[in-house]
């Protein structure tokens, strides 16, 4: 299976302030992982255990100290022009708080067609037919385009977030804790939606989350990270049903067992 993401060896540092003291976190620490062409790999742990700090290194958010992540080959962070012109539309993010990622003053049909107006040349007509073409494809109608963020439930706007996210037509999609502000049942939607994005558009997705019964559902394989290192990976039904590290048993042990 073609690797579409490699990262190798990454290391990533913050400065952190407290009391007036100056401190250096290593948020990310001597990572290597690699995720296949139209898989979801997962990455679990606690919060704090680097797993968000790693995304944004992989939408150029957060610098590594060291180490190189590989999209498609070639190293992120020495890309020519045209090729730093062509990851945004590429490698797409889904972030947690689907209200705090849209912009309360714009239409939805503005915050759809922005993306296309930043990174592609196409027309207006072109651009109206994607935009209604992707909110039917996360499961909104066309009816949406004239309302605003605050108009739509918590799931219908993950789900806004999402075709935002998707009208670029990317090849990796990071879904950052994409359901945890959402209700059981609004999760199971959201998460369903993920699973069917994946199959029709043969989308690679990298979900991020600490709830391992989602992840057991969705995830094709699965990394455990433990204070910035990735200690455990495999695919999914093996890291739930034979667990090497003794803090992956302990995660799963303290899971609430559910079913979606």
């Amino acid at each position: 299976m073609d690797n579409l993401l490699e990262i190798k060896n990454l290391t990533v540092e913050y400065k952190s302030i407290s009391n007036g003291d100056t401190n250096i976190v290593r948020a990310v620490d001597d990572v290597s992982l690699n995720i296949h062409q139209g898989e979801i790999y997962a990455l679990a742990g606690e919060s704090g255990c680097g797993k968000s700090t790693l995304s944004k290194a992989i939408v150029k958010l957060m610098k590594p100290l060291s180490g190189e992540i590989l999209f498609e080959g070639n190293d992120i962070y020495k890309q020519t022009i045209e090729e730093k012109k062509q990851y945004p539309s590429k490698v797409q993010m889904v972030f947690q708080n689907p209200y705090s990622s849209l912009n309360p003053k714009m239409k939805i049909k503005d915050i759809l067609i922005e993306p296309l107006d930043i990174n592609t040349k196409y027309s207006k007509m072109r651009k109206k037919a994607l935009i209604k073409q992707v909110l039917e494809d996360v499961g909104l109608s066309e009816s949406a385009l004239d309302l605003y963020p605050h108009e739509f439930s918590g799931g219908q706007r993950q789900r806004i977030a999402i075709a935002r996210a998707l009208v670029l037509n990317p090849k990796l999609l990071i879904a950052d804790e994409p359901v945890s502000a959402l209700d059981a049942s609004i999760q199971a939607q959201i998460i369903n939606l993920l699973k069917g994005l994946k199959e029709e558009r043969n989308l690679t997705i990298l979900f991020i989350s600490h709830d391992l019964n989602v992840i057991r559902y969705l995830a094709d394989r699965v990394g455990i990270m433990y204070f910035g290192r990735l200690i455990e990976e495999n695919i999914t039904s093996s890291i739930f049903n034979f667990p090497h590290e003794e803090y992956t048993r302990t995660l799963l042990n303290s899971a609430p067992v559910l079913n979606y």
